[in-house]
């Protein structure tokens, strides 16, 4: 019989500029305020963001402890400005889960 060990995440070490760098603002939308009635709250991130440096800074950073990190990237659309083509940046999206009993505010800020 084979043992298995339960997987550890990785130890990932930010500094505290890194931290307010990641965590960029709360995207507060009619979707998102659904999801904080579930203790989920959604932030904007940017694109070379990891699940654990996520999890990590709002850890940190709002003193509450996180259960999952779940990430979406949107790809910037094609538009049209007066004749002229162009595109959107890029984004990525982190809904962020808290544990039981924690919440954010997002409207106060850090």
């Amino acid at each position: 019989m084979s043992h298995v060990r339960p997987h550890k995440p990785s130890e990932v070490s930010l500094s505290r500029t890194r931290m307010y760098d990641i965590v960029r603002e709360p995207v507060i939308t009619e979707k998102s305020t659904m999801g904080a009635e579930n203790n989920e709250v959604t932030f904007r991130v940017p694109l070379e963001a990891s699940k654990p440096e996520i999890r990590k800074a709002v850890e940190f950073l709002f003193n509450v402890r996180v259960t999952a990190v779940n990430t979406l990237r949107h790809k910037g659309k094609r538009k049209r400005f007066r004749g002229i083509h162009g595109k959107r940046a890029d984004t990525k999206k982190a809904f962020v889960t808290l544990a039981e009993g924690y919440s954010i505010d997002v409207t106060t800020g850090i």
